[in-house]
């Protein structure tokens, strides 16, 4: 509790100071725009925590987002009956790239960084090379309803963000969550108590892919098509996570902390620029606040050492 509650505490500071200057920002219209704004970040930060605290990363999830949004646009190409087929399409997209990461990460001992990072560059160069920087196709209004409509007032992002997060929780309390805080905690330790580390990595990282075609999905809705639509969100991801109070490394982090730390993240933006600032130094921000947080948990963190056993009296 006491490394959650900060995060919760910085959100409230920020939304304070939002409407502070903003006042239209109090209103349920300015309010929900901000929820609309963070609900892909945050469903992608959900994904993000099941690779962090089982100890791996997830670099791809930006130029996933980034691919599945392009492929959406080419294969609909404005035909709505080509739109339900397309989203089921993104959602197995996003977790077969996520289970090919988890089984390169698990079998053939890559480290998550690089295999990740080895992905990343993969999608990046295949949607340059389908488009050629400029994409092609059209979205319906079917598919960008999920990132501009809503139900009764409420957009689909903020119902869709408290499905995901009731599904986490729930995911989390169960013996999968378990298993995963176990393998990030200690891995060998749990190897050699029967625990199935390899299988509950690879199913972390098939959910972080899920997480990444939904969000590719709101903000296809939201932001429409580009090649650049999901540059920089894998940082983001972990920048929330760890912003949460995440360990690096794992075994140790609240899902519900990440996502908060997402829209903490989203609220420090908007105030940046309600004040004026330039976008140029979100980049900035971002990587001190990622430094900050591992520096302050690291400090957090009792470092305890092993005392010297003195031998009994005669034993040698």
């Amino acid at each position: 509790m006491r490394r959650t509650l900060p995060i919760f505490c910085v959100l409230a500071v920020l939304l304070v100071a939002i409407g502070t200057a903003n006042p239209h920002f109090l209103e349920p219209a300015g309010f929900l725009s901000f929820v609309r704004r963070a609900g892909p970040l945050a469903i992608l930060a959900a994904g993000q925590y099941f690779v962090v605290v089982s100890g791996e990363f997830d670099l791809s999830v930006g130029s996933l987002v980034t691919a599945e949004v392009v492929i959406a646009a080419r294969l609909i190409d404005g035909e709505p009956a080509a739109t339900w087929p397309v989203l089921a399409l993104l959602l197995a997209a996003g977790a077969l790239v996520g289970l090919l990461n988890g089984l390169v990460t698990t079998l053939l001992r890559v480290p998550s960084f690089i295999a990740t990072l080895g992905m990343m560059l993969i999608l990046s160069g295949a949607v340059f090379l389908w488009t050629g920087g400029a994409p092609r196709g059209a979205l319906t209004e079917q598919f960008r309803a999920f990132g501009r409509a809503g139900l009764g007032g409420v957009p689909w992002s903020a119902l869709i963000l408290a499905a995901v997060t009731v599904a986490v929780v729930l995911l989390m309390r169960a013996d999968f969550g378990r298993t995963l805080v176990a393998t990030g905690d200690n891995q060998k330790a749990a190897d050699l108590s029967g625990v199935r580390t390899h299988r509950a990595k690879t199913v972390a990282f098939v959910l972080s892919g899920l997480s990444a075609a939904v969000c590719a999905i709101l903000l296809g809705g939201y932001a429409g098509v580009s090649a650049q639509v999901g540059q920089g969100l894998e940082f983001q991801a972990i920048t929330a996570v760890v912003l949460g109070g995440v360990v690096l490394g794992g075994g140790r982090g609240s899902v519900v902390a990440a996502i908060a730390g997402a829209f903490t993240l989203e609220a420090l933006f908007t105030l940046l620029n309600l004040y004026g600032v330039s976008g140029a130094l979100e980049v900035t921000v971002q990587g001190v606040i990622l430094v900050a947080a591992v520096a302050l948990g690291a400090v957090r963190l009792p470092q305890w050492t092993a005392l010297p056993r003195r031998p009994l009296k005669g034993q040698s």
